[in-house]
């Protein structure tokens, strides 16, 4: 990996804070500080959270937005660097979710799925891989699988998908719609089913006898 000229890393660039400017306020140091962490932990490959325990530090006021938006303390991150670097030492805890780092972890609100899958496309091989706001590249299959929720309030399809360690994105509408494109209807578990199919699966989407008759995305 090359250096630059203060002898850092380009992936250590993109993260190092700003210069501050005369009467500007102090760089937010605690996120600053993490994404450091996480760009240090990841320099060998994805950081491997799922085996460190660090303390729990608590709340320093992240969250992820719906949309799938990144704010520390009620600001957007407008830095799509260190937003990268935060989703690489995300992890779901039993109780909540967490940004972890070898010496420290600390809680992060997750409005409805940390990620957001923004584009899907069927190879020539028969896999469905799915690429999301972060940059993660998924291939659905049997560990990365496709589900379907209703939305209590409007009764329409909210669809995830597995992306790693209990992590799902929320697959936007377009992406859905280019789904319904690729549908098939087989048997699954005994019934009709309207889904996508992949080389290694078969993933239900509603009841085949629930689609609309004019052929459009069910509840569309």
């Amino acid at each position: 990996m090359g250096k630059t000229n203060d002898g850092e890393t380009p992936r250590e660039a993109a993260i190092r804070p700003p210069e501050p400017q005369p009467g500007s306020a102090p760089p937010a140091s605690r996120a600053e500080g993490l994404a450091a962490a996480a760009a240090a932990a990841g320099r060998r490959g994805p950081p491997p959270v799922h085996l460190w325990n660090p303390p729990h530090c608590g709340d320093i006021g992240l969250r992820i937005a719906r949309d799938g938006t990144w704010f520390y303390a009620g600001t957007p991150i407008g830095r799509p660097a260190m937003v990268r670097l935060f989703a690489s030492i995300l992890r779901r805890d039993p109780e909540e979710y967490v940004l972890v780092t070898p010496v420290e972890k600390v809680s992060i609100t997750v409005e409805d799925a940390p990620f957001i899958a923004t584009d899907a496309e069927m190879g020539p091989d028969g896999r469905l891989r799915f690429v999301t706001n972060v940059g993660d590249v998924v291939e659905a299959g049997p560990e990365h699988g496709i589900r379907v929720e209703q939305d209590p309030l409007t009764g329409q399809p909210r669809p995830y998908l597995h992306v790693r360690r209990g992590l799902e994105a929320r697959i936007d509408r377009k992406t859905f719609y280019r789904l319904v494109e690729m549908g098939t209807i087989e048997v699954h578990e005994g019934t009709e089913w309207f889904g996508v199919r992949t080389a290694d699966a078969f993933f239900p989407l509603c009841p085949a006898d629930q689609l609309p008759p004019d052929g459009s995305a069910p509840d569309e």
